[in-house]
């Protein structure tokens, strides 16, 4: 619910304070105090209490409370389409904008850092004076206006009721294919955070690098670790470089990335991609492998699934390997989901192999689906017992699901469906609707995956929840998020391109409820968000200005 009020504007300047009682208060003033220095320049004070003497208290030119609690029984409270219950969500809060205050509510912690990033939104682009803003539950524009003057902001008159759709809203980072500084991706949790996402999928393994450390098994990190070079150009590819690419993220480094997610109520969730897209490891330990005999290394190429072995050979030694490193990684992270990969295992190596074939028969596996669950299974018991949830990419549907399995449904919508529907968790994914690695405009010739298409009115107009699911189904639906796979996108102003306007539309898809959604007024909103991204320094796609046929400067 956004309601626009009457009334001079509220000025926020370096005489403004930040009214945080507790600990977390002072989270959230502490995130608004930085946003406001670093993109504004304007040097606001934190405060636990306003001072006592009436003159001290008249040289402040604004003041912005922050407070938790319940809110039930906020007054006025019209009839949005929301109930009480809607307000005692994870993330609900209340902020409302008067002429010399802003009040700002969270129901819980979470809530008050969102109501933090709607203040943020409502923040004038300094690109120009009354600038559209960006409306509290869309991340997107509305028609209250801002502005800025000199080190001054003006702010509009406003009340905001608002929350969550989904439990469960997420972006994904491949730092395999190409790895990142541990700078930017503190930078990409902060876009997490400005568009009110809660969960960082961290791919951490795959065929072309193993990148977090391991004390367990260090020749990870000295063999796994770095490819001897790379793809050139769009797979297939013109050749190879010669290049050795590689490293890996040190435990002290991982663990600050989490603090610093849950700093911004952001919960990674680490990935280990088993028993496929193993190259890496067997690469380090060739007896892991189907074919032992074969000389491998880290891949240096895309594409590898049924091209080149990369599975793990049963046998209990590496269900011991694996017990470790999960072991590991659930020592550094300590969010309940940890995911385990279990997609693209190409089971012909496993039917040709004469040692799998014997471990099969020993185990009473029928056939390579079943082995395939089997190695679900072991890890799925490594996870729980330390007190966690797994989840897996949607092939684990065609293996049958392991009990507690969490499906990330990334083929098609159904597969989500049908997960819910056996009574699991479901996060959706759909390559069509949230792959950021693909094309988003038809004549895209570089830096994507050219098969598929996902231009930004796909992105926004997905319906993670089709209108004939069954309630009961429809609450096993958690959520979902985007994917940004890095194959083609080696560095910042790539990813961002590949990111950037699809990644706002995605945050309106698991935020925002069906009915206030609006297509032609995203498309309108989006010039301002633009202005945002330069703001924050972010390059991005316009390609949805040409396709639209309107010109982000008119308006």
């Amino acid at each position: 619910m956004v309601v626009p009020l009457d009334g001079a504007k509220l000025k926020i300047d370096s005489k403004s304070v930040i009214v945080a009682i507790g600990c977390e208060e002072m989270n959230s003033a502490t995130f608004l105090k930085s946003y406001l220095q670093r993109y504004y320049g304007v040097d606001v004070v934190v405060v636990d209490k306003l001072p006592a003497r009436e003159s001290d208290r008249k040289a402040i030119s604004s003041v912005i409370q922050l407070n938790l609690r319940q809110l039930a029984g906020i007054d006025p409270m019209p009839n949005f389409g929301y109930d009480l219950s809607d307000l005692k969500r994870e993330g609900a809060y209340h902020l409302q904008v008067g002429a010399a205050q802003a009040t700002l509510t969270g129901a819980n912690p979470s809530g008050l850092f969102y109501a933090i990033q709607t203040l943020i939104q409502l923040l004038p682009v300094p690109a120009g004076q009354n600038i559209t803003a960006i409306t509290p539950n869309s991340a997107t524009a509305s028609s209250a206006k801002t502005s800025i003057s000199g080190t001054s902001l003006y702010l509009p008159q406003i009340l905001v009721v608002d929350f969550p759709r989904f439990e469960y809203r997420g972006m994904h980072l491949d730092v395999v294919r190409h790895i990142y500084s541990v700078d930017y991706v503190k930078q990409y949790i902060d876009y997490l955070a400005l568009h009110k996402m809660n969960y960082f999928h961290w791919h951490l393994t795959d065929d072309q690098g193993w990148r977090m450390e391991s004390k367990s098994h260090p020749l990870l990190n000295e063999i796994g670790s770095w490819r001897a070079g790379t793809i050139i150009g769009i797979f297939p590819g013109t050749g190879v470089d010669s290049t050795r690419y590689g490293g890996f993220y040190t435990i002290a480094q991982m663990k600050e990335i989490v603090e610093y997610a849950a700093q911004r109520y952001i919960t990674v969730v680490p990935e280990i991609d088993v028993p496929g897209h193993s190259m890496a490891i067997i690469a380090t330990y060739p007896h892991f492998s189907t074919t032992p005999e074969i000389p491998k290394q880290p891949a240096i190429t895309w594409g590898i699934y049924n091209r080149q072995n990369n599975v793990l050979a049963p046998s209990e030694e590496v269900f011991k390997f694996l017990e470790d490193v999960f072991n590991e990684l659930m020592d550094v992270f300590p969010g309940k989901y940890i995911h385990i990969g279990a997609d693209e295992c190409a089971k012909k190596w496993w039917e040709e192999s004469a040692k799998t074939q014997e471990f099969m028969l020993k185990y009473g596996l029928k056939d390579e689906n079943e082995l395939q669950k089997y190695f679900a299974k072991r890890i799925a018991d490594i996870v729980h017992a330390r007190g966690r949830e797994f989840i897996g990419w949607d092939e684990m549907l065609d293996d049958g699901l392991v009990k507690g399995a969490v499906v990330m449904s990334w083929r098609n919508v159904e597969n989500g469906i049908k997960a819910a529907e056996l009574g699991h968790k479901a996060i959706m994914t759909p390559i069509k609707y949230s792959y950021f690695n693909v094309a988003q405009k038809r004549d895209e010739d570089t830096l994507c995956h050219r098969a598929w298409f996902a231009p930004v009115d796909s992105v926004y107009l997905f319906e993670p929840v089709p209108a004939d699911v069954p309630a009961s189904v429809a609450a096993n639906i958690i959520g979902g998020q985007g994917c940004m796979w890095t194959e083609y996108f080696p560095h910042k102003q790539r990813l961002e391109y590949g990111i950037f306007p699809r990644f706002s539309a995605l945050a309106e898809v698991y935020w925002t409820l069906p009915a206030n959604k609006n297509w032609p007024k995203f498309q309108l909103k989006l010039v301002d968000q633009f202005d945002r991204y330069d703001l924050w320094g972010a390059n991005y796609s316009t390609e949805i200005f040409r396709s639209a046929g309107f010109d982000r400067n008119r308006y």
